[in-house]
């Protein structure tokens, strides 16, 4: 029985099957098949490691690895004395990462919108662009609030540190400081022309996310922001507060379209002071009127009147055409069709009455006296028809025809200030002459350790004999007895213009101005004043004359200037006092 199933056991298992062996050359081209297939992936991995490593690590790292910029804290720009002017203050911003979140809750959508002021639908559709890895939800939020949006717990969402531009002396300064836009950077004023040195540079860091988009700051720095410079400007914070509230009263008073007013230093041409109506709150420009942002004083163009009379009188002294006693017959002329007349009933003036009472015919007729370029190179030499390069964007360079082209009824003309064009900064300017011995003065809204060289325009007795006539102005008889300043010597001119409008000139329509200086035995300031569209008066010595005295005056005290003027002196009375009139233009 046993044997039985013993045989029938070895019987049931099968021999064993003979090896097979493949022919040797099916065995050489598995092998040589094999080794081409090695060779590939060395190849292959050799191409990726050494060509493509680059590549793939950034691939790679773009996957988990971001670089977020670090903002420079931008430079502070203060007044003359290191009051600020305008500084940064940090706020932080919310941004998102679309293409690594996933889908949000409806409801933290909705806590999320409202904590932001925002849309929910607008917050849907931002988080769904799964194109984008990086977009800004809000920017310069409080860090408050920004705590509070991180508290919400949604993954992609991060917060950045920003800074916000703030400006302490709000429209008071708008139009020298100008402002930055939400990005930090400047778009207008100085903050505009001195953004490289402002702005600085930014840094930036390695942030690593998960794969639900959580972000773990700070692993690696890479470079560290550049803070930028602060800017020392030439401007004296309460000197330009003065010369704002007085602008601003008097654009109240006479119900003026707009106004300006600049204020030089004489020794160095620094701007101390320049403001302009209607301002604007750089702090808050949700609703800002485009035509607000002008900085009128260096930009609008307008024709000065008889604040050019001094230029002519000045350049015929110079060349010893005209003396300061010479007189002329001041009755009314022609020239061609044109009739050149006075409101006053003098029948001759000296040249420097001509000065003091204003007068178009005699300030035409001084000008006839001489070669259309002679007082065509005076405009050129003062900076008419060029910028004055203060180094303010936008400056406008004015208009003054070639003198080729000139007519005598032009030349006429513009001997008193119509038919050439110019800002009131280039007439400010100008001014410096009649200061500094005949030195024209660059300008500077930059604090400056040590003046800028000039350039000698007329001869230094020339200019003292022009500022003898130019405190004539002020004094009984003149045309601005309302400029006079308490204690101090004040010389200047009046202007009184006819607005062009279209091809002609608006009948009721004016600019007012004024430009003096003080003390004018020792000059030290010298303040421009531009009143646009006054109604009731419009004469420059009524309208512009009272704001240059408060100017003066206060900024005469500020900067610590002794008075040069006699010890009794006194305000001449203005109430009973007969008023001379500005010419206007009056050919016709």
């Amino acid at each position: 029985m046993t044997m039985a199933i013993v045989g029938a056991t070895r019987h049931s298992t099968p021999s064993s099957s003979p090896s097979v062996r493949l022919p040797p050359s099916r065995m050489r081209l598995v092998g040589m098949g094999l080794g081409l297939l090695f060779v590939a992936l060395l190849g292959r991995s050799i191409y990726l490691q050494l060509v493509k490593q680059d590549f793939l690590q950034n691939q790679g790292a773009a996957r988990y690895s971001r670089s977020i910029q670090l903002e420079a804290y931008r430079g502070v720009i203060t007044d003359r004395n290191g009051e600020p002017l305008a500084i940064s203050t940090p706020v932080q911003s919310i941004w998102a990462s679309p293409a690594d979140m996933e889908p949000v809750p409806v409801d933290k959508i909705n806590q999320l919108a409202r904590l932001l002021e925002m849309d929910p639908g607008e917050v849907s559709r931002k988080l769904a662009d799964k194109r984008r890895e990086f977009l800004y939800l809000k920017r310069q939020i409080s860090p408050e609030l920004a705590d509070a949006v991180m508290k919400l717990g949604i993954p992609g969402i991060a917060k950045q540190q920003e800074y916000r531009r703030f400006y302490p002396a709000g429209e008071m300064m708008a139009h020298v400081v100008g402002f930055t836009g939400v990005d930090g950077r400047g778009q207008e004023g100085l903050e505009l022309a001195k953004e490289k040195m402002l702005a600085g540079k930014p840094g930036s860091r390695h942030v690593i996310k998960d794969r639900r988009g959580h972000i773990i700051e700070d692993i690696a720095a890479i470079e560290r922001p550049r803070d930028g410079q602060t800017l020392s400007l030439s401007i004296d914070r309460k000197i330009q507060y003065l010369a704002f509230r007085e602008l601003k009263t008097a654009v109240e008073n006479f119900k003026a379209r707009a106004g300006g007013i600049v204020v030089l230093d004489t020794h160095t041409g620094e701007v101390l002071a320049l403001a302009n109506l209607p301002s604007f709150n750089p702090n808050n420009r949700q609703r800002l009127d485009p035509s607000m942002k002008r900085n009128r004083a260096l930009t609008d163009l307008f024709e000065p009147g008889s604040t050019l009379k001094p230029f002519t009188v000045a350049r015929a002294l110079d060349l010893g055409i005209v003396r300061p006693d010479q007189v002329f017959n001041t009755e009314s002329y022609t020239i061609g069709p044109a009739r050149i007349k006075d409101s006053h009933a003098a029948s001759s003036l000296a040249v420097w009455e001509i000065i003091q009472k204003s007068s178009n015919v005699g300030s035409s007729k001084i000008a006839l006296l001489m070669q259309p370029q002679t007082l065509w190179q005076m405009f050129d030499e003062v900076g008419f028809g060029r910028p004055p390069q203060s180094g303010f964007p936008g400056e406008a360079s004015g208009r003054v025809r070639p003198y080729k082209t000139w007519k005598p009824i032009e030349q006429a003309t513009m001997s008193y200030g119509h038919g050439i064009s110019l800002s009131l900064m280039q007439l400010a300017r100008a001014y410096t002459i009649f200061t500094n011995d005949g030195e024209l003065k660059p300008v500077s809204f930059m604090r400056l350790d040590q003046p800028l060289p000039g350039k000698q325009v007329i001869r230094p007795d020339t200019a003292r004999k022009m500022r003898d006539m130019l405190m004539t102005v002020t004094q009984p008889g003149g045309t601005a007895p309302r400029a006079q300043v308490l204690g101090f010597t004040v010389g200047g001119k009046t202007g009184t213009a006819h607005k062009q409008e279209g091809r002609g000139y608006a009948a009721s329509k004016y600019i007012s101005s004024f430009v003096g200086f003080a003390p004018a035995t020792r000059p030290r300031l010298i303040v421009a004043v531009m009143i646009d569209e006054p109604q009731g008066q419009y004469y420059g010595g009524t309208v512009a004359g009272p704001v240059f005295s408060a100017v003066m005056s206060g900024g005469l005290r500020i900067l610590g200037v002794e008075p040069d003027a006699p010890t009794n002196n006194t305000l001449i009375p203005l109430d009973n006092l007969p008023e001379v009139r500005e010419e206007t233009w009056s050919a016709r």
